[in-house]
């Protein structure tokens, strides 16, 4: 191949000529010498990256896509250090604009006879295929809520309706489902969205501290009350209160609800001086109050009078049509959230990931993508990388609650941890749970500067002799 210099002086490989056929088919394809220099550039790969050929061959790739697994995953580079192939990946390149593309690529080398002497890379622009999927994700979508089920779409069209009123609500539902999601909708929905949205979570606080944080307290009302503190009621006023976890307070605590709710008025505690409150109220609760009613344990006066309007959230093993656009939707999130660029599951995965059952709801099925971000390197989240709850019901749980919003060595910290003390220190038995090989473990181990376990656990589990 004849070498020549472009106008800067940099002496560049000859372009191969322009092939009819690459020309003709609709994915960008282009090929390297062994120092990853392009040498052809179809008319595709001119499209999608608004580089003209002249412009791309002669170049290295990496300064023509400028692609986010340049520097540490090239793709070109594996294929040419391992002698094969590498399976599809979507990855993002910046074209010329620089506008930030999604691609699905895909690389292989290129031989005469047996000696390697470049690589062959293909890429398909996903453009068209995203813009597809945000269609079916708006329709499928409603204020951060996603769902498809007849049982999600139908509270889709109430919230509207409902958020016209000032009609206090009942959300039920299991706890994860997202209850608080939807009393935000109807607060975002709703006249008062330019006004606080406040929430107690009513089950997390003995009755002394949830009296002072409902209503408030004055100076001196008891000991340690140094200054006036207006309580959730008073900073909710003119916007929405939500009382979760309302099934939770105390007969005691209910009969002072009951008469906020009736009068809307309420005295902090050390005070006389009643306040009134402009609230719209939103109760919700994990519980079934009418059977708390019928047991005498819930107030039936209070339960009427939450119960104006009525909302159920399934659980999400009834409404299992949801759970890839939920995956989707965290995913999304995910790579967001963390600067990753992962796929989402292999099919798979996603069958795991659709047969079970959820006991933890939406909020089980994030922490289990969570997980698998810790522990997928890229490209696809495949069976492994999901928690052992999932690849196999019968397994105990792994410790993932909690991890939302942690950086990812953070949780894959605290993953490992978690399986090494579980395990008693048994690498190989963490490993096996972690969906990882025990090699990668020890290297895990090593980067995130966790010092193996003073008990290994194999020489607990040994056979005898």
């Amino acid at each position: 191949m004849v070498e020549r210099s472009d106008p800067w002086g940099t002496t560049r490989p000859a372009a191969f000529p322009p092939d009819p056929i690459l020309d003709s088919i609709n994915e960008g394809v282009f090929t390297v010498d062994l120092e990853q220099r392009i040498t052809s550039f179809n008319r595709a790969a001119e499209r999608i990256t608004g580089v003209p050929r002249d412009q791309a061959v002669g170049r290295r790739c990496s300064e023509v896509f400028r692609a986010s697994i340049c520097e540490h995953a090239c793709a070109l580079r594996e294929a040419m250090q391992t002698g094969g192939s590498v399976p599809p990946r979507t990855i993002f390149i910046i074209d010329a604009a620089g506008e930030r593309i999604p691609v699905r690529i895909s690389a292989a080398v290129l031989r005469e006879g047996r000696r390697v002497v470049g690589g062959v890379e293909t890429f398909q622009d996903l453009r068209p295929i995203e813009a597809l999927r945000k269609q079916l994700r708006d329709k499928h979508s409603f204020a951060d809520i996603v769902g498809r089920s007849p049982a999600i779409v139908r509270l889709f069209d109430l919230l509207p309706q409902l958020a016209e009123s000032d009609a206090t609500v009942l959300i039920e539902g299991p706890s994860g489902t997202g209850k608080e999601l939807f009393a935000r909708a109807l607060h975002d929905l709703s006249h008062r969205r330019s006004k606080p949205f406040v929430a107690v979570n009513c089950g997390a606080l003995p009755d002394a501290l949830l009296e002072s944080e409902l209503f408030g307290h004055k100076a001196g009302a008891f000991t340690d009350a140094r200054r006036d503190r207006p309580g959730r009621f008073a900073a909710a006023h003119g916007g929405t209160l939500l009382l979760d976890e309302i099934g939770d307070v105390s007969p005691a605590m209910q009969v002072r609800l009951l008469r906020v709710l009736q009068e809307r008025t309420f005295e902090p505690l050390g005070s006389n001086e009643p306040v009134r409150v402009d609230v719209r109220i939103i109760a919700a609760t994990n519980k079934d109050l009418a059977a708390l009613v019928r047991a005498g344990t819930f107030r039936e006066d209070l339960y009427y009078r939450i119960h104006v309007v009525h909302l159920e959230i399934p659980p999400l093993r009834e409404r299992r049509e949801d759970i890839p656009l939920l995956v989707q939707h965290f995913v999304e999130q995910l790579n967001h959230l963390h600067g990753r660029e992962m796929e989402g599951p292999s099919p798979e995965a996603l069958a795991l990931l659709l047969d079970y059952d959820y006991p933890g709801n939406v909020r089980e099925l994030r922490n289990a993508l969570e997980h698998a971000f810790a522990l997928c390197p890229g490209g696809r989240i495949e069976p492994q990388h999901l928690p052992a709850a999932i690849r196999n019901p019968g397994a105990p749980a792994a410790g993932v609650a909690g991890l939302a919003g942690l950086p990812l060595d953070e949780v894959e910290r605290r993953l490992i941890e978690d399986a090494l003390r579980r395990h008693d220190g048994h690498r190989s038995r963490a490993a096996r749970e972690l969906g990882l090989d025990p090699s990668t473990l020890y290297r895990k181990l090593k980067r995130l500067g966790l010092q193996p376990p003073v008990r290994d656990g194999r020489r607990r589990h040994a056979r005898p002799r």
